[in-house]
This record gives structure tokens, sequence and C-alpha cells, in this order.
């Protein structure tokens, strides 16, 4: 059985579509789960921060010259690796207090008095 193009291009948009609800399903899943709401809150900041620092990570990829490098092609399987990466990098600088941007730590001074 072969598929044609536009099948196989819509089933890549749904495989990526549905990662992306189920890593946005894990990371409410793990704020959720992590104790009463100031902890809640401060899980909340620090993913938040992660995500921010996952963007940042992945807009600077693109003003990097490639040509030569191992990474030089175009590849979806190379951007999702580089993506988890970026991902793995964000969430480990959040959460840990030295080598966090302090984004978190603002938002959660700022989001405190509105937490039980």
């Amino acid at each position: 059985m072969e598929f044609s193009t536009p099948t196989i291009d819509l089933i890549k948009h749904d495989l990526n579509r549905a990662q992306v609800v189920n890593s946005d399903q894990i990371l409410y899943n793990r704020i959720k789960e992590s104790g009463d709401s100031k902890v809640q809150l401060q899980k909340a900041a620090e993913e938040f921060e992660s995500v921010f620092i996952t963007k940042l990570l992945q807009e600077m990829d693109k003003t990097v010259d490639k040509t030569g490098s191992i990474f030089g092609e175009k590849s979806p399987y190379v951007d999702a690796f580089k993506g988890i990466v970026y991902q793995q990098i964000a969430h480990d600088m959040a959460s840990n207090p030295r080598t966090s941007i302090g984004l978190a730590s603002q938002i959660y001074k700022q989001m405190e008095q509105y937490v039980e």
C-alpha cells in the first residue's frame, strides 16, 4: 500500500500535534501533582521560564551558520533532536537557582500574593 505525499504530510502533522498535546499534558500533570498552591506556582513559573529559554535557544540556533557542519543539512530528524535537547537544557537551567535567568523567581514574587 502506497501513500500519496499529501497523506504522508497529514500523518506527520497529526503526529507532531499529538506530541505537542502530550508534552503540554505532561507539563500540566507535573505542575498539578507537585503539591500545594505555592509549590504549583513555583513549578509553573519554572516551566514558563523553561519555555522562554527553549524559544530563545531555538531563535539563536537560526542565526548560526551551519555550512559544513555535521548539522548543516536541513533534516526533520536533526530539528526534532535539537528541539528535545533545547527543551532539556532549558528545563535544567530554569529549575536550578544557579543557572536560572531569574524569570521564574520574578513571576513567583509577583504572583505569590494571589495564591493561598
